[in-house]
């Protein structure tokens, strides 16, 4: 299967605090991948230098064949993104929040009108395009920030914790949604999440982080075997420990006091 995320060597360190500890992986063309990890353990601190927010301290990413810190606008140009938090401009409507993503990433008028009325039916919504996003549920604003992230027709969607805080009959419809672009359109898939039901039942393959440095790679099937687990979930225990983690304040409160020290 040919590659079209490439991650060699990756590291990244704020000051004495290494966030991702020197790790490589790779993903095919239309897999759907999981990256997995406990609360802290550089899952988004790596998406972050994947999707060319952060520059890496050392080590080398290819994104559909992209070195990300030499070609960042054709890198950016060939994937989208659903980050965790919530990115929609609540005072426009959904049409507009489309229209500008299209804008934005340079697409004509005609394709970007045809494109949004059809991504809007896709995720369910184009009955209420001219409605403000302020008045949506969690579960509306996810499906259009994905519809959002398909607009200019990416090869890669990365997605940060897609469904967090949503119902299971909203989960379902998400990834529902998102496997059927998987599949029509051969998009390579890489996510995060905590739902460990949610990886072992859509993932093709997965990577476990802990601690900044890979633990286990493989298919869902594999991490069970290697494990002698039979969930996901035990297997990601077994792989992780069983400690509570806190969010990963460590790495971006070091960024803040280095900010804080300049002024």
């Amino acid at each position: 299967m040919e590659n079209i995320i490439e991650v060699e060597n990756l590291t990244k360190s704020f000051g004495k605090i290494t966030a991702v500890n020197n790790i490589s992986f790779e993903v095919g063309k239309g897999d759907i991948f999981a990256f997995l990890g406990p609360n802290g353990a550089g899952k988004s601190t790596t998406i972050k230098m994947l999707t060319t927010l952060l520059e890496p301290t050392s080590g080398q990413i290819k994104v559909a064949g992209f070195d990300v810190c030499h070609d960042e606008d054709d890198a950016r140009h060939s994937f989208g993104i659903v980050f965790q938090d919530p990115s929609l401009d609540e005072d426009l409507t959904a049409y507009e929040n489309m229209d500008l993503h299209g804008v934005l990433y340079g697409i004509n008028k005609k394709e970007r009108k045809e494109r949004v009325e059809s991504l809007l039916k896709f995720v369910e919504l184009w009955d209420r395009h001219k409605d403000l996003v302020k008045h949506f549920s969690g579960g509306m604003k996810r499906r259009l920030e994905i519809a959002r992230g398909l607009l200019h027709h990416p090869k890669i969607l990365f997605l940060d914790e897609p469904t967090i805080g949503l119902d299971p009959q909203t989960r379902n419809h998400i990834w529902s949604y998102i496997k059927d672009m998987n599949q029509k359109e051969q998009m390579t898939i890489f996510f995060t999440t905590h739902y460990m039901e949610e990886a072992q039942r859509v993932a093709k393959n997965i990577a476990v982080i802990d601690n900044g440095t890979i633990v286990a790679q493989g298919t869902p099937e594999e991490l069970l075997s290697k494990t002698n687990s039979q969930s996901l979930e035990d297997a990601f225990l077994a792989l992780t420990g069983h400690n509570i983690r806190e969010e990963s304040p460590d790495a971006w409160a070091h960024i803040r006091a280095m900010k804080r020290a300049k002024r």
